[in-house]
């Protein structure tokens, strides 16, 4: 089952975005290391302080080069598909999930945005259940709206049903 992609993907600015984003952490980081490691030796910590602080820096750099691969992969693992009974999300790197929600179980549907995605003009999905929540990270504006009204109106239609 692992080899079915799904019929819908991710936006294709979700790479830029989500680097975007991880180097604006790294940089944080890094400015908070660096200013650990000033007040280190402007007030002569005990040694084994300074090398911890090290090794911190050495684990950012790992993860800011991580950081800047990870986004691709993601990018190619994630796939979502819909119909009027079921939402399939299907997602990981690792270890790849399958979700499959029940339309009948959807409480809410949100699209959420913030400033870099504004930029791109993307969205996120945010859909809630009664037991969970499941989010659909970086699509296009349009296509955000679009599934956010067409899956409360399936979550809907099948409420009214029962």
């Amino acid at each position: 089952m692992s080899d079915i992609k799904l019929q819908h993907s991710l936006s294709p600015s979700f790479p830029i975005i989500r680097r975007i984003s991880e180097t604006i952490s790294n940089i944080i980081a890094i400015v908070v290391l660096g200013v650990l490691l000033w007040l280190d030796h402007f007030f002569a910590w005990p040694s084994w302080i300074f090398w911890v602080l090290i090794a911190f820096v050495v684990l950012t750099i790992l993860g800011a080069i991580w950081s800047y691969i990870e986004p691709e992969l993601l990018h190619r693992s994630w796939s979502y598909q819909f119909d009027d009974e079921y939402l399939q999300l299907s997602y990981g790197l690792f270890e790849k999930e399958w979700v499959t929600v029940p339309m009948t179980k959807i409480q809410s549907v949100v699209t959420v945005q913030g400033p870099i995605m504004k930029r791109y003009r993307t969205r996120s999905i945010k859909i809630e259940t009664m037991g969970s929540s499941h989010e659909i990270p970086v699509l296009e504006e349009a296509v955000a709206f679009q599934l956010r009204e067409t899956l409360a109106t399936y979550a809907k239609l099948k409420e009214v049903d029962e």
